[in-house]
């Protein structure tokens, strides 16, 4: 009989191991991030390559920050809500064009609209690395003092902004 109890618990515990991970969001990844600063950088703007941005230029405001790429189909996919967001004027949106050709990015904004304040480029890929970004688009929650409070990975939603994201912004724009 005891031959039998030691299979039956790894089953049971394995089989609980499964339920749990049944019932996880595969687009929530948790990011180290959440609860500490931003990652800092010094980019290049795309609108004016001369000049630099970085996080500690934001200070005192809470923003968002978009990580997307012109040949990214997701990313084309959240441009819409994105727009719509910025003509709401609830919260700035800053983007990072990824691994991407400035000329092919500024062409996707001029053709579909602009919806950020500026967007930065980091063309070899190290501030997204620095960011954990594992694919675009991928968007950052960041208060006025710089720390991260989340992150979602994938293109943005109606439901995930207005459950999540704008209630956040909401909160720590007080």
């Amino acid at each position: 009989m005891k031959r039998f109890l030691i299979p039956l618990g790894i089953f049971i515990v394995m089989a609980g191991f499964l339920a749990v991970s049944l019932n996880l969001n595969p687009r929530e990844v948790p990011s180290p991030l959440i609860g500490k600063p931003a990652p800092d950088f010094r980019l290049a703007l795309l609108s004016d390559p001369a000049r630099k941005l970085s996080p500690a230029d934001l200070r005192g405001k809470v923003w968002l920050f978009n990580v997307w790429a012109s040949w990214c189909a997701s990313c084309r996919q959240e441009h819409p809500l994105l727009l719509d967001l910025s003509r709401q004027g609830s919260v700035p949106i800053y983007g990072m064009s990824y691994k991407d050709r400035p000329g092919e990015a500024q062409a996707v904004l001029n053709r579909h609209g602009n919806p950020f304040v500026e967007t930065v480029v980091d063309l070899d890929g190290r501030t997204g690395i620095d960011y954990g970004v594992y694919g675009v688009p991928e968007t950052y929650l960041i208060d006025k003092n710089g720390i991260v409070h989340y992150k979602h990975t994938g293109p943005l939603t109606r439901n995930i902004l207005d459950k999540k994201i704008l209630p956040l912004v909401r909160a720590l724009q007080q």
